[in-house]
């Protein structure tokens, strides 16, 4: 599911999208459920929009301690993550104008982002000359042939004008247009090369994570480079020269992860390296850098690897083709009709796909793959740059060599920004004639090959005034699996390189402007049932599309979409016509120049792979790319010289096809599409058929043309949330003070020198855990968690718990300060707020900068929660409908209504892991839900954990100050208390189902699962795995372990037996198991069989509930999925009879230790590991289970794996699974089909992800 923390960016901020529903940007940070660490993401409140495109999961996300208990699709509380989860996050318009990740507005009412208004803040209307002097940029270049050289100190004539001079108005605006046409500093330790046969590199050393590098080889060819008849063949190419690379299977066992994958304009191959390892004599850059020489220039074409992943093509092709994947192809075909971009789509096309053999695939192959049209980037934890300019002499210098000669990219016959560029030599099949004619004539010339000079070399028809009388009608794509309505209106134009200071001054008020439209739309319809679901302006460039694009998308009710396309083209106008306020201006532009300024202190702790993405990115686009130092200093440069005028006047020329629509003087829309179901319920009616023409939506946006629209008032912001008066008073009624954390040593400091944590607990029994860090600069998180959760929820009030904290987040409110008071505090003090529920828990996270109070600021918000929450009756009303919308939705979802189904078969029907039904949601009252909340926030049900780069005297007074003053309240035993939780007894009809949705396409997904242990040991049956001889294993009596050398043997004993009485025996052991069982998935259903793309397992393992599960998930085509759910068994089970290898436990260890070392300078990943060291309801989490936890895995042994999986339980008779197919012939819908609980309640919404292209490029190969 998606989760709800907001989380800091670590690209520059004014290098982000601009996104109108989002002024805040967020880095790659995930949390996972891991060993030792609690996961908040399974049944968490969700956001009302899902427009943004999951992360692409080829880095491997998971730390150390993850047991990946992430099946998310086994509660429907997931939303749509079941289909998401896979989605790549590389589909997205990834530029340095769009975030890799876009928050979405409306889920969680705290959550407001960062923008601050000081209401002192001086914008001046014109450049302050002395204001530029102040500001030394860095400029640099290093390396041969940098794109982006200048000078290293300001150009003559800003700093010497001085004396009377500097207050002529005409000089100074002479000097400022001079300063305007500067260029930005390019980053000072990016070198740039080029190989003689063209091949371009770039290297960044980069320290984060530490002895780690990432290699990435960019192949510029995509499939927008494909013939009629080929596609598809770039992603064919992709995987046959990436799986068919017997280097790359070597690099297996050094801890590296590899993967790649191919979009519209580029396929790129890249590997996740430590730099040495203790088995290998050096550097592992060489052999990194010769595998992907292999991968890209050398590869094999047999015909058994063609014909293997021509299988695993197919399978991919039918796991994409989700409706999301449908809804993304409609808005591309349409957007980009004039070019092959809305025709060749990577994935490719079934029919041509079946047909190719080994030489077709080879002659793409020789046209393309040639050192001249790839890019090289390294970077990571790499010192030495001459030696690894060496290295990639060595590697990749004579390839390509033999047989071709290369030229430069040839200029343009047509403006750079036409997008259209062909070479002057055609290669290729194209190129046989010449071929022929040139042997002919007894010539022996080399094949000359050459890269396009812009990407992708398509042409545009751009959105320009004037050209109303070729008007495009709104086009209509209507299907049965679309529940809810969407419109999307684009606007195309070309990219503006940033390279100047003007540019940047412009993306700059840009932004702004649209943060205005943002907030605006977040805050003015709070009614019970507001006319749309979501209203977002999107304003981003897209490297994948070559172009600009603006998109107004509206979400709604079918019922309600012609009011609500009204409402959105209302607003647009109301800010398009009176502008941004002086106040707004003042916010926004204080808040991006604080967060431009955290951002450049984060600058050591950015990770490689963030840094590369940016850096690739931007060079797509022609943006000169600068270090976060350089971005906050030129930020600050610019934003002195910015007006209210100009801000308005650039903002409204973004806004013009939507606010001036049908003007000759606006530009024409490239497109406007509506996503509409077939079908609605119409409450006492049913399911009626949903009509609408073209012309009934232009009726809708000409009627909010002329919609009266008044400016927008200024308002007040809060400065704190409790007063200094206040909390004096609170400490005189219940003075604050520490109370010892041990009764035994009645210590009430407990500090471990090792980890650096602290723990602490406070009089009113609240247990507080806190690390200083200095691994993220002036930066901090902090965590409440509750314990109770859905668990807790009683028969008489199912899905209180989850409706609760949704009420709770959607109102928004606190004491007297109202929604957008609380806002804008948030905004004002740079913090993020997220507030989820999960199976065991409800918890409060915040993110914080320690700049300006805003640690303070965060504990009062939490003080005022815990204290002063209130609970509205139309948050209430908003928070049912909700979750009413996602149970209607679930038999639209293949994956979702397999797993719903599978879901209540294993747990007995138990509602609190699926989604709430309608009658549930019916019978409850806004006094239960907020009953089932409250009564787990009580003090002794709590623990706050804090991290960040304070100093402890400042976060021991936050702590007494705003927690300690909190009332006491008991109550853990009543909170902690829930029914029990049962697997169901073996009964034939319901351990085996099947579901069957009708559609227009075919596909199939199965999910199989069993019980597990959770992270401590405990089962559902009641036993206490560490205290029982559970940790002896039985499997002696059917496999002969071998014996170990005597050394080693002596060596390692102490710590196995540590390990066997550990309390993180279990969370360790199945963690190691969880990556054994998914490499001979990988190796064996898709590898060997054919008979999927995508497969894994998956345990979740709970903390405080006294079982566990696990999950396996596959995709599949109809014809092949009850023999993947076979074989998926198969190899389950077959751990019995095929022990595990001592190579395979050494890979799943390396891979786990790995993943610590990446993650452990995260402050997410130490909150996570703080997570329950004193919480009553996790008994056996200790300071052991963080300080021992890399020598328990060095220590696990294979017989410790086949403990844990003696604890599976794999039988027959345990087995749930559930197989999902959809097609036109899909069986019978009376007898297979997911019957939902009628319900009669009005106002439901089903929200499907339909982000533009989000769902468009390949998936990750592996």
């Amino acid at each position: 599911m998606q989760s709800s923390s907001a989380v800091l960016n670590t690209k520059p901020l004014l290098l982000a999208s601009i996104h109108a529903d989002n002024c805040n940007y967020h880095n790659k940070d995930k949390f996972y459920c891991n060993l030792v660490t609690a996961k908040f993401s399974r049944l968490q409140s969700r956001k009302p929009i899902t427009l943004r495109p999951p992360q692409r999961g080829r880095r491997g996300g998971e730390s150390l301690v993850t047991c990946k208990n992430t099946w998310t699709r086994f509660s429907s509380e997931f939303n749509e993550s079941i289909v998401q989860s896979r989605l790549p996050d590389k589909c997205q318009k990834v530029s340095c104008f769009h975030s890799f990740k876009r928050k979405q507005i409306g889920f969680n009412r705290f959550s407001s982002g960062f923008f601050v208004d000081k209401s002192t803040f001086h914008v001046p209307h014109r450049l302050d000359n002395a204001k530029v002097r102040q500001v030394q940029v860095p400029r640099a270049s290093v390396g041969p042939e940098e794109p982006h050289a200048a000078s290293t100190s300001w150009p003559d004539g800003v700093t010497e004008k001085q004396g009377s001079d500097l207050f002529d108005p005409e000089l100074e605006r002479l000097e400022f247009e001079k300063f305007l046409r500067f260029e930005i500093p390019s980053h000072p330790k990016l070198h740039r090369g080029q190989l003689k046969n063209g091949l371009r590199y770039l290297i960044l050393p980069n320290k984060v994570p530490p002895n780690r590098f990432e290699a990435h080889m960019e192949v510029h060819v995509g499939s927008i480079d494909e013939e009629d008849d080929e596609q598809g063949i770039a992603h064919m190419i992709e995987h046959v020269a990436f799986l068919g690379s017997k280097k790359r299977e070597k690099l297996l066992g050094t801890g590296a992860r590899s993967n790649a994958y191919t979009d519209f304009h580029h396929t790129v191959f890249h590997i996740h390296s430590p730099t040495s390892t203790k088995d290998s004599e050096g550097d592992l850059l060489p052999v990194v850098l010769d595998t992907l020489n292999e991968i890209a220039f050398q590869p094999k074409f047999l015909v058994s690897r063609v014909e293997k992943e021509r299988r695993a093509i197919l399978s991919e092709l039918q796991m994409m083709n989700t409706i999301e994947y449908r809804v993304d192809c409609q808005l591309l075909q349409y957007l980009h009709s004039e070019n092959k971009l809305s025709k060749r789509f990577p994935i490719g096309l079934e029919e041509q796909i079946k047909k190719w053999d080994a030489d077709k695939i080879r002659k793409f192959h020789e046209r393309w793959y040639f050192p001249a049209n790839a890019t090289l980037y390294i970077v990571g934890d790499i010192d030495n740059i001459p030696q690894t300019v060496n290295h990639i002499e060595a590697v990749f210098g004579q390839t390509g060599t033999e047989s071709e000669a290369y030229t430069a990219p040839t200029p343009s016959a047509f403006n750079a920004m036409a997008n259209f560029l062909v070479p002057k030599l055609s290669v290729g099949l194209s190129n046989a004639l010449s071929s022929e004619r040139a042997q002919a004539n007894g010539e022996k010339k080399k094949i000359r090959k050459e890269r396009h000079a812009v990407r992708p070399p398509v042409q545009h028809n751009w959105s320009i005034p004037g050209s109303y009388a070729d008007s495009k009608s709104p086009q209509i794509f209507q299907h049965e699996l679309l529940q809810n309505f969407s419109i999307n209106m684009f606007c195309k134009i070309p990219v503006n390189k940033v390279r100047t200071y003007g540019d940047l001054r412009n993306v700059l008020m840009k932004r702004i402007f649209l943060s205005a439209l943002h907030f605006r739309i977040n805050t003015r319809y709070q009614s019970s049932n507001p006319p749309f679901t979501s209203v977002e302006l999107d304003h981003s460039d897209s490297g994948r599309e070559g172009c600009t694009v603006t998109t107004l998308t509206v979400t709604a009710e079918p019922q309600n979409w012609r009011n609500a396309i009204k409402v959105a083209v209302q607003e647009v106008r109301r800010l398009k016509e009176f502008g941004v306020t002086n106040g707004e201006l003042a916010r926004y532009l204080d808040a991006l120049l604080k967060d431009s300024e955290q951002l450049a202190s984060m600058i050591d702790n950015i990770s490689s792979v963030d840094n590369l993405d940016f850096v690739m990115e931007s060079d797509s686009l022609g943006h000169t790319v600068m270090d976060q130092r350089q971005g906050h200093e030129s930020l600050v440069a610019v934003a002195g010289t910015i007006s209210l005028e100009e801000v308005n006047s650039i903002g409204a020329e973004v806004l013009e096809f939507i606010s001036d629509y049908g003007k000759p003087s606006a530009p024409q829309p490239a497109a406007i599409v509506a996503c509409v179901p077939k079908k609605v319920h119409i409450d006492g009616i049913g399911e009626t058929e949903f009509k609408i023409e073209p012309e009934e939506i232009l009726a809708s946006i000409e009627a909010g043309l002329k919609e009266p629209i008044e400016a927008e008032p200024e308002l007040e912001i809060p400065k704190e949330l409790i007063s200094s008066e206040q909390l004096q008073e609170l400490s005189l009624q219940q003075p604050p003070s520490f109370i010892p954390v041990d009764q035994e040593k009645k210590m009430t400091k407990v500090y471990d020198e090792e980890t650096g944590i602290i723990q602490r607990r406070l009089s009113n029994g609240i247990p507080v855990n806190y690390k200083i860090s200095k691994s993220e600069a002036n930066s901090g998180v902090m965590r409440l968690i509750v314990g109770g959760g859905r668990a807790a929820e009683s028969a008489e009030s199912k899905g209180a718990v989850i409706v609760g904290v949704r009420t709770l987040s959607e109102g928004g409110r606190v004491g007297n300060f109202t929604r957008e008071q609380v806002e804008l505090f948030c905004v004002n003090h740079l913090i993020n707020c997220s507030l989820e529920s999960t199976e065991e828990f409800i918890s409060m996270e915040f993110r914080f900068t320690l700049r300006d109070n805003g640690m303070r600021a965060a504990f009062q918000l939490l003080h005022m929660v815990l204290e002063h929450s209130v609970w509205l009756e139309d948050a209430f009303d908003r928070a049912k409908q909700l979750y009413l919308s996602y149970y209607r939705s679930i038999p639209k979802s293949l994956e979702r209504s397999t797993a719903h189904k599978l879901m209540l078969a294993m747990l007995d029907g138990d509602e609190r892991f699926v989604e709430p039904t309608p009658n549930s949601l019916q019978q409850l009252t806004l006094e239960q839900v907020k009953e089932a909340v409250m009564n787990q926030f009580v003090c002794d049900n709590m623990e706050v954990s804090i991290v960040g780069d304070f100093s402890e005297e400042d976060i021991e007074s936050c702590i007494l100050e705003y927690l300690g003053t909190v009332r006491e309240r008991k109550g853990s035993e009543r909170a902690q208390k829930y029914s029990p939780i049962l697997f169901r007894p073996y009964t034939a009809d319901l351990q085996h189902q099947q579901v069957f949705l009708k559609d227009t396409d075919e596909r199939a997904c199965a999910y199989v699962a069993g019980p597990a242990p959770n992270r401590w040991g405990f089962t559902f049956e009641g036993k206490n795995l560490l205290e029982s001889d559970s940790t002896a294993s039985t499997f002696g009596e059917h496999i002969k372990f071998e014996e170990q050398p005597q050394e080693l043997e002596n060596s390692n004993k102490d710590m196995q037996g540590k390990l066997r009485t550990h309390p993180l025996f279990f969370a360790i052991t199945m963690g190691l198991l969880q990556e054994i069982i998914n490499s001979r998935l990988f190796t064996t259903v898709r590898d060997s069989l054919g008979l999927t793309y995508d497969v894994s397992f998956e345990l979740n393992l709970f903390d405080r509930l006294k079982l566990g599960w696990y999950v396996i998930s596959v995709t599949s085509t109809p014809g092949k999925v009850h023999k993947a759910v076979d074989a998926c068994k198969n190899v389950l089970k077959g751990l019995l009879s095929s022990r595990i290898a001592p190579r395979e436990l050494d890979r799943a260890r390396r891979t786990l230790l790995m993943r610590h070392e990446a993650e452990i300078k995260s402050n997410a990943y130490w909150l996570g590991l703080m997570a329950h060291l004193q919480a009553t309801s996790v008994p056996r989490k200790d300071i052991s289970c963080i300080k021992d936890l890399i020598s328990l895995y060095e220590a696990a042994t294979i017989e410790d794996v086949y403990i844990a999986y003696e604890q599976l339980k794999v039988d027959d008779n345990s087995l749930f699974s559930c197989i999902g197919v959809a097609g036109s012939q899909a069986g019978e819908v009376a007898t297979g089909s997911v019957v939902l609980e009628e319900e009669s309640v009005e106002g439901l919404q089903n929200i499907i992800q339909v982000g533009r292209g989000s769902s468009t490029m390949t998936r990750p190969t592996t």
